[in-house]
């Protein structure tokens, strides 16, 4: 597949044009990077030529991406970026008490999947973001002082039904750029087969998490329309493929939702889905996910009380599981409710 020229690229491209030493670009990464200086202009160490350039191309500022809202909780802080054209995302910062900091960005201008208790989904799709847009809203974390620990994919929209996603990767895991690791980085998908298989290929690496949510295939495909497309026993092969290929831990999210998906039976078919897998099944991890409830949906979804009978089942089986901490409900930036609401 051809690579997206993203900025990064057409910045060396400008310096070179300019006929400009190479160390120049690297004065440049180092500027946004290390000195985290959001303005061409204030980059004073570059060439007026060369910074002249760039305001020419990119506008004075660096980022693509504009913060017009900001909540905060104690341990999250939710943020809508307005992009070039007006579209709007959300991503959100949590802070964790060791001191680690991680962040959920958004890969899509809302999510055309439909899963029928997702915020997002409900809000239909309106387009994918340029590697850029995604990768700038961490450059915006950057800037105002955060310590980039980790990423994922986790915010609006699915990760893998946008092509620039594995520019946006490459960005992330660019040692004179963000410098991620790999593990650092963890990839979200409702089961989009093609892109669990260019993943193993390309970023073995990153963190994989599947959102599984039933066991059951009429279920799940009411649930999550994509299912139909996608099926859940061929998406549990191609996660088998990447944890054969790669030898990492595969994540599957389990949203725990009232009275549908949280009953004995539910957690024994779970337990059985994974432990027919075969010699390689201690590497599925399960996070039971508490439900963030949200005005959003069609359909009025409530929070789980089986949630630790879920989980006790689940370890009686044999099965490694946790469930998860969450933060920023208070501000509807937790799991499932970003919704890009023009707040402002």
């Amino acid at each position: 597949m051809k690579q997206t020229k993203t900025k990064y690229n057409k910045m060396n491209q400008i310096v070179s044009d300019l006929k400009l030493p190479d160390y120049r670009y690297e004065q440049l990464t180092n500027a946004i990077f290390h000195q985290k200086i959001d303005q061409f202009d204030n980059m004073q160490i570059l060439p007026k030529a060369l910074r002249k350039a760039l305001t020419n191309e990119f506008g004075n500022r660096v980022s693509s991406v504009k913060s017009v809202f900001i909540q905060d909780s104690k341990q999250a802080e939710k943020l809508l970026f307005e992009l070039t054209d007006g579209e709007k995302i959300e991503a959100v910062g949590l802070k964790y008490k060791q001191g680690w900091e991680s962040f959920c960005i958004s890969t899509q201008c809302g999510c055309g999947f439909g899963c029928r208790f997702c915020a997002t989904g409900s809000a239909g799709f309106k387009r994918n973001l340029t590697a850029d847009e995604i990768t700038d809203q961490l450059l915006y974390f950057l800037f105002n002082n955060h310590r980039l620990s980790s990423v994922s994919f986790m915010g609006m929209g699915e990760a893998f039904a946008n092509p620039e996603l594995f520019d946006a990767i490459n960005i992330l895991t660019d040692q004179k750029l963000f410098g991620l690791g790999q593990r650092r980085v963890t990839i979200s998908t409702v089961g989009i087969i093609p892109g669990i298989q260019r993943l193993t290929k390309e970023f073995p690496q990153v963190n994989l998490a599947f959102s599984l949510h039933s066991p059951f295939d009429k279920q799940r495909s009411d649930l999550m329309p994509v299912n139909k497309r996608f099926p859940l026993n061929e998406v549990m092969k191609a996660l088998d493929e990447h944890i054969i290929h790669t030898g990492r831990r595969v994540f599957i999210a389990y949203i725990m939702l009232d009275g549908i998906n949280d009953s004995k039976d539910h957690a024994e078919a779970v337990a059985g889905l994974l432990k027919s897998r075969g010699s390689w099944g201690h590497l599925y991890h399960i996070d039971l996910i508490p439900y963030n409830s949200t005005d959003k949906t069609t359909i009025r979804f409530q929070s789980s009380n089986a949630i630790r009978q879920f989980c006790s089942t689940l370890k009686k089986a044999g099965i490694s599981v946790t469930i998860r901490t969450q933060f920023g409900s208070e501000i509807s930036a937790a799991c499932g409710q970003l919704y890009f609401e023009n707040e402002v």
